[in-house]
């Protein structure tokens, strides 16, 4: 059995989108993350400006999302997180999700693969770990709960 632990609750705000069309296997948007947070037993912070997320849209309505963020402690530490994912589910569900309406996140699959990289020796442990989340939409953009592997 595997078990997890939380390791912390993710927001983010998204910001302008650029979209770059088809490209091979869908279509291709690139958003840009202006700032968010984070809050954990063991990290707390704030998400810096410049973040990104290149999202492929597929034929099939899901999509494939692949992020990078520099996250700041509550004490200054930085910290590099990099996230692939998929979300996916009901058409119809997701054309709510996409305006923007309240939707139950069991009513559709919104999953990541965090990786975290980090110079600090006070967080140094995050280099270490395998984590998984699980996201849901708002308007001003995701939430994800992240949990350590352990």
């Amino acid at each position: 059995m595997i078990r997890t632990e939380h390791l912390l609750t993710l927001s983010l705000t998204i910001g302008n989108t650029y979209l770059l069309g088809a490209v091979n296997g869908g279509s291709r948007r690139i958003v840009s993350v202006p700032d968010g947070s984070f809050e954990g037993t063991r990290l707390n912070g704030i998400v810096e400006p410049g973040g990104v997320d290149w999202v492929l849209d597929k034929p099939d309505g899901s999509l494939n999302i692949d992020v990078r963020l520099v996250l700041r402690t509550d004490d200054s530490e930085l910290i590099a997180l990099r996230y692939t994912g998929i979300r996916h589910g009901p058409p119809e569900v997701l054309k709510r999700v996409a305006r923007g309406e309240p939707v139950d996140p069991a009513d559709y699959y919104f999953r990541i693969s965090p990786q975290f990289e980090t110079g600090s020796t006070r967080y140094a442990w995050l280099n270490n770990i395998v984590a998984v989340g699980r996201g849901y939409r708002r308007p001003a953009g995701p939430i994800y709960e992240i949990y350590e592997v352990l």
